[in-house]
């Protein structure tokens, strides 16, 4: 992942102890986790937090949305979100979902955008990504990617998409390469700015290790 990334206070982060083996595959990271609430989903258009017609909403000023959001309910009632995603949005134990959360300034509005990763529970591997944008009081849909594995960041106001790349004898941990998309934000929608591609050696970690040597006998 990009050194310069910028990710502002994940609230729902869930670990799964898979190892990058230096490939640059990536872990899931340090777990913080959260009961979910319960789910609903509206038949079209923007997806409404639950509970937002309480209170107002107002631009953040500490990164963070005006009103806590519950990720997992922001997918499950989003129309946008494919049938297939949705129903293999589960918890890995308990009330744990493998759901990770970034709050920050993509799309170039007053309040902060969510970024959503959904993992494996198995390997902790990216399933889809979701970028939602904040409309008064409810949250659009911008970007979707539910072509694993993916998973996508923000880094210095732009959207970076990370895609490892298998060969057909590849291990999961020791992907082949790796794809680095960065999107940015026209005022509608994100176009595509830069693609990198990095072919990995697989003479590290991922290749295959010398025989053991051998004492003589005797």
């Amino acid at each position: 992942m990009s050194a310069g990334t910028v990710v502002l206070a994940g609230t729902v982060l869930f670990a799964a102890g898979c190892s990058t083996g230096g490939t640059g595959l990536r872990d899931g990271g340090p777990a913080r986790t959260e009961s979910v609430a319960k789910t609903g989903a509206p038949s079209s258009g923007a997806v409404e937090p639950e509970g937002a017609s309480a209170a107002p909403f107002s631009p953040p000023v500490s990164g963070m949305p005006a009103k806590k959001v519950d990720p997992v309910e922001l997918l499950k009632a989003d129309p946008k979100v494919s049938s297939e995603a949705k129903r293999d949005l589960k918890p890995c134990t308990g009330k744990e979902y493998p759901v990770d959360v970034s709050y920050g300034k993509v799309t170039g509005g007053p309040a902060v955008d969510i970024v959503i990763n959904v993992l494996s529970c198995a390997d902790a591997l990216g399933r889809g990504s979701y970028v939602y944008r904040a409309d008064d009081g409810k949250y659009e849909n911008v970007f979707s990617d539910e072509r694993p594995p993916v998973y996508a960041e923000i880094d210095r106001g732009d959207l970076v998409v990370t895609k490892p790349v298998y060969g057909r004898s590849d291990a999961l941990a020791y992907p082949s390469g790796e794809d680095l998309i960065t999107y940015r934000w026209n005022g509608e929608a994100f176009t595509e700015q830069d693609r990198v591609h990095t072919d990995y050696s697989n003479v590290v970690d991922g290749g295959v290790a010398p025989a053991p040597a051998v004492s003589p006998k005797g």
